[in-house]
């Protein structure tokens, strides 16, 4: 039967890409022992242990905290992600939001995070997705109207928002709850209306599906992100007779893609599938199906708070290598998403 601590160092072993053999040559073992060792079928002594954990960039006592894991350490992530993306990627990147819950845990054991807000949790079988969106809102006492700096929204209600380079455009997100406190990895290099409307589909799935799974999770998510993102009362009078003009306009206004106005102008039944079929022909014969214009013109959304919180630790003492042992990471790794802000780049 597999252990807490088996799969920790299988799961840490996946987010790097690593095969077995190429970690139990780094930690001078056999791959039979390092099988075992994933398997639960043994359990590595201290110095195998610290071994195999600078093996895989993390400290021992990192590994070992995943047995005080709220649940399993490996579970399935909310994703956003496109039907072609493989298998191996996704998987991959799936462990790395994993072993992100298990850091993040292990630092909120020495340090405290006390958020303005919080992530409300809603019964999706109880609560419409637009009317979650609604609430959110309400309780986060957002103004009218577009959202601007949706990240900062976010993290300000305790979520940790990571981003990272997935060397894929077919996955923009994941998401996953860790105790009181929600993670999401994002990709970096998606354009940044696709990054805004990706963050507010994993913040439904934080908010509808914490516990509830139900049959059609993504279409709720994608539900949720639009009432937040483009609130009903607000939009439509602006959706009627849409040009592409207009969507130049309306883009800048909202900060979402032209695509997603023209679905929400559809779904608002204030255009008609005929009028939507000849909007994406013109965008298809532009090449805005792929890669929409003006889309690196609105200001761009960058999570802050992990390395605020680095920052912070610096400003109590603690050095760069303090900071890492506390997150869980090897000292031998520099770069990590708790690491301190630049001093250059620091606020006061």
């Amino acid at each position: 039967m597999s252990t807490p601590l088996a799969q920790a160092i299988q799961t840490a072993r996946r987010a790097r890409g690593l095969t077995q053999p190429e970690v139990a040559e780094v930690a001078g073992v056999s791959q039979g022992a390092m099988s075992r060792y994933e398997n639960g079928e043994r359990t590595p002594d201290a110095d195998v242990l610290d071994r195999l954990a600078t093996a895989l960039g993390v400290t021992a006592e990192l590994l070992e905290s995943a047995g005080k894991m709220r649940g399993a350490m490996a579970v399935d992530a909310h994703m956003r992600r496109r039907k072609t993306a493989k298998p191996t990627i996704w998987r991959q990147l799936e462990a790395k939001l994993n072993m992100l819950r298990l850091h993040t845990r292990y630092l909120f054991e020495d340090v405290s995070l006390h958020a303005e807000q919080i992530v409300p949790r809603f019964d999706p079988v109880e609560t419409l997705p637009a009317d979650a969106a609604r609430l959110t809102r309400m309780q986060w006492r957002m103004p009218v109207g577009p959202v601007n700096d949706l990240t900062g929204w976010i993290e300000a209600a305790g979520c940790v928002v990571i981003e990272e380079d997935f060397d894929t455009a077919r996955v923009d997100g994941l998401s996953q709850w860790v105790g009181d406190h929600p993670v999401v990895l994002m990709n970096l290099t998606s354009p940044t209306d696709r990054k805004r409307l990706t963050l507010a589909h994993e913040l439904g799935h934080l908010c509808l599906h914490s516990v509830e799974v139900t049959e059609d999770m993504e279409a709720e998510a994608n539900a949720f992100a639009a009432e937040f993102l483009m609130p009903a009362e607000m939009i439509r009078p602006q959706l009627r007779n849409l040009t592409i003009g207009r969507l130049y306009d309306l883009k800048r206004e909202w900060g979402v893609s032209m695509q997603a106005l023209i679905e929400r102008a559809y779904s608002l039944k204030v255009m008609t599938a005929t009028q939507r079929t000849t909007l994406y022909k013109r965008f298809s014969s532009l090449g805005w199906r792929t890669q929409e214009p003006i889309s690196d013109e609105l200001p761009q959304e960058h999570p802050r708070l992990a390395r605020h919180i680095g920052s912070v630790l610096v400003e109590k003492g603690l050095t760069a290598g303090e900071i890492a042992r506390i997150a869980g990471y090897a000292e031998t790794e520099k770069v990590h998403p708790f690491q301190p802000a630049s001093p250059r780049l620091r606020t006061v």
